[in-house]
């Protein structure tokens, strides 16, 4: 099973990609560790030393009142787009914030997210990321997500594989583990700011639980995505997520091992559409588990 925004290595036409491929890599992981001094920065400076709430200036909600933004997140990728302009200034860009067109243009599209995580940046909590990955044709070449708070960045090109600079003294290649049982597995997954999606949800995990580890829950797609090529976890799936949430980390996933179903890549949250990152001893089975209990099925708003 493969998804119709990203194809397998053996799928794609690796050799005439490749080359733009590498080049695209090395920008999104400038622009994007660029970007994260600027998120760690800001952290700092809007949020009290010990407390967990910026000031109300500081926050306001978009799709609902439990979906924030924060000054930070415009304000990280007006930096981004500025620096891929810079970088290619003929390429289009599309952003959580500041929006892009839904249709998929021909040649390079950057797909960024300025703080994947607001929830986690706006309490505290130790886990988001900024996340910038170039498409092309709809299909992701090239991706940088940075763990900001670990300080740790993941990347991929397009048949170059998944590396992580940060984990230990050089830079590492990315395996997703080598579990054989889903039994075994532990997954993790994110729910919907809207009520009705978040039930659905939440009764879909209850039919998962008894069939796995276990559940985690970090709040930031990106990081999930690369905690499955990293090997935190064995796989990770979630409904609603737009391109902005995978386009890095589904590559990086993939690149790593991973059996990868993604939305298309003109798809928003409000499709519902799921996004499958599983390690691949136990894809089969996981995929299998989560179409038995419906999981595979879109959950439009």
């Amino acid at each position: 099973m493969t998804s119709p925004g990203f194809s397998t290595p053996s799928e794609r036409a690796v050799s005439d990609q490749v080359p733009a491929a590498a080049d695209l890599v090395e920008i999104a992981r400038r622009v994007a560790e660029r970007a994260a001094v600027h998120v760690r920065t800001r952290r700092a400076e809007l949020f009290p030393p010990a407390g967990t709430r910026a000031s109300d200036d500081s926050v306001a909600a978009k799709s609902t009142p439990t979906d924030p933004v924060t000054v930070a997140d415009t304000e990280t990728e007006s930096l981004i787009r500025g620096l891929l302009r810079s970088e290619r200034p003929g390429d289009e860009i599309l952003g959580e914030e500041a929006g892009g067109t839904v249709d998929v243009p021909t040649g390079v599209r950057w797909v960024v997210d300025p703080i994947d995580g607001t929830v986690n940046f706006l309490y505290g909590i130790p886990a988001f990321a900024v996340s910038v990955a170039a498409q092309i044709d709809g299909r992701s070449v090239a991706g940088a997500v940075v763990d900001v708070a670990r300080e740790v960045t993941y990347w991929a090109s397009a048949g170059g594989g998944a590396w992580a600079a940060g984990l230990a003294a050089e830079p590492v290649r990315l395996s997703c583990n080598p579990v054989r049982s889903t039994d075994l597995a532990l997954v993790a997954t994110g729910f919907a700011y809207s009520r009705a999606r978040r039930e659905q949800q939440g009764a879909l995990i209850g039919r998962l639980l008894p069939q796995v580890r276990d559940i985690r829950r970090v709040g930031a797609a990106a990081i999930d995505l690369c905690m499955v090529a990293s090997g935190a976890v064995d796989a990770h799936f979630e409904h609603g997520l737009s391109p902005w949430d995978w386009a890095a980390g589904g590559l990086i996933a993939a690149e790593a091992g991973a059996r990868v179903v993604l939305p298309p890549a003109d798809s928003r949250s409000a499709d519902g559409h799921a996004t499958v990152a599983a390690a691949p001893g136990i894809a089969d089975e996981f995929l299998g588990v989560l179409d038995r209990i419906g999981g595979l099925d879109a959950m439009p708003d």
